[in-house]
């Protein structure tokens, strides 16, 4: 147990150190800041453990020599910025930190931001000014899932998947006006129809609010996150309707990343290490402890919040999972302009069913591609 405790102040030591030589440039817009925090290979794997106040980085560019660009672009109305008057000057303050371990601990380490302008003319602070406020609006939430090619380098080509395979599924949400919110999958399951009925037979794959029970059976896991609204389940395929239609059925939600509990969570099973394992924060797996029990629901309040739009229900398939011993595989030639084409009769689907499976519109297919980069390069 000392052992333990004195590799563990070790380990900890070094990042810090690490963290501490890192290059951190700040641009400062009229009503937002530009950061980027160049950080060392080492640190990569543990971007999500950056904060700009209370946000994750909004992006993570791995260079060629292995360091990462963490850049954190945001409103001044979010991150927990404070806001000071100081003469004729107004000034925006915030910190850099880096926390690997829980967040009721202390940073390992700390940089100061700061923007100064000088005030408007007319400007006094709100609580002298009882006529104004902040509206902090819930904004428009929009929310995307898709399927990626086997090297998560864009949008798959086909819906055919070999047995064993991997089919990486990516979801995201359009945050718009809202504050930072992370994209949590709560339940999947694996069905023959595209809408689930009482009757229905399903495969449960995330279940317990957001347990990758798939993790458990196979090689199942959740990706590194390359942002806080977007999320990669890497899914090995199973064997469940081969042969037939598969729907993937997905409640996601959009939550605050500083209320991540039993039941807002993601956690998959790692089986080096025999336990489950927060994606977000490995340091609060405890959190994860009850994916092998009931996880508890929220209060009241959590509820409400959901009621008011910040989960959704999301469906992607048809899928096509094949043995590939099975003499009915066939191999067909792709179009280039379609989506998913299926490749196996008798179940060809014609192209303008294969296009409307994936919802994907050109504008948001590049977007995939760019984002699938970034995992790319956080993975290799």
């Amino acid at each position: 147990m000392v052992t333990h405790l004195i590799l563990g102040v070790i380990f900890l030591a070094v990042f810090a150190t690490t963290v501490a030589n890192a290059d951190i440039k700040v641009v400062c817009a009229k009503d937002s800041v530009k950061i980027t925090w160049r950080v060392s290979p080492e640190l990569v794997p543990y971007a999500a453990r950056l904060f700009l106040g209370n946000c994750m980085p909004s992006r993570l560019d791995v260079l060629p020599t292995g360091e990462g660009d963490a850049q954190f672009n945001y409103q001044f109305t979010d991150c927990k910025f404070k806001r000071m008057m100081k003469g004729k000057l107004l000034i925006y303050q915030n910190e850099l930190t880096y926390r690997p371990q829980a967040k009721s601990k202390p940073a390992a380490f700390t940089s100061p931001i700061e923007c100064v302008y000088k005030r408007p003319e007319g400007w006094v602070p709100p609580f002298l000014n009882p006529g104004s406020g902040v509206s902090e609006g819930r904004g428009g939430l929009v929310f995307h899932m898709a399927l990626l090619n086997e090297q998560l380098t864009g949008v798959a080509k086909t819906n055919v998947i070999p047995l064993g395979s991997f089919m990486p599924i990516w979801a995201a949400v359009e945050q718009k006006s809202h504050q930072p919110l992370l994209l949590l999958m709560e339940e999947c399951v694996a069905a023959t129809t595209a809408e689930l009925q009482p009757g229905s037979q399903v495969y449960p794959i995330i279940g317990n609010k957001g347990c990758l029970l798939e993790s458990m059976r196979g090689n199942s896991m959740f990706l590194p996150r390359y942002h806080s609204s977007a999320i990669i389940l890497h899914l090995q395929s199973f064997n469940f309707g081969l042969g037939e239609q598969v729907y993937i059925h997905c409640k996601l939600a959009a939550w605050d990343p500083e209320r991540l509990d039993e039941s807002k969570k993601a956690c998959h099973y790692v089986k080096e290490n025999g336990r489950w394992e927060l994606l977000d924060d490995p340091f609060q797996s405890g959190l994860c402890s009850c994916c092998d029990s009931t996880c508890k629901s929220r209060s009241k309040r959590g509820v409400d919040g959901e009621s008011q739009g910040l989960s959704h229900k999301s469906v992607l398939g048809p899928l096509i999972i094949v043995d590939q011993s099975d003499s009915r595989v066939c191999n067909m030639s792709v179009e280039s302009d379609t989506i998913g084409l299926m490749a196996c009769a008798p179940e060809i689907a014609d192209t303008q069913q294969v296009k409307e499976v994936l919802l994907i519109d050109a504008h948001q297919s590049e977007g995939i591609k760019t984002a699938a980069a970034a995992v790319v390069s956080v993975q290799s």
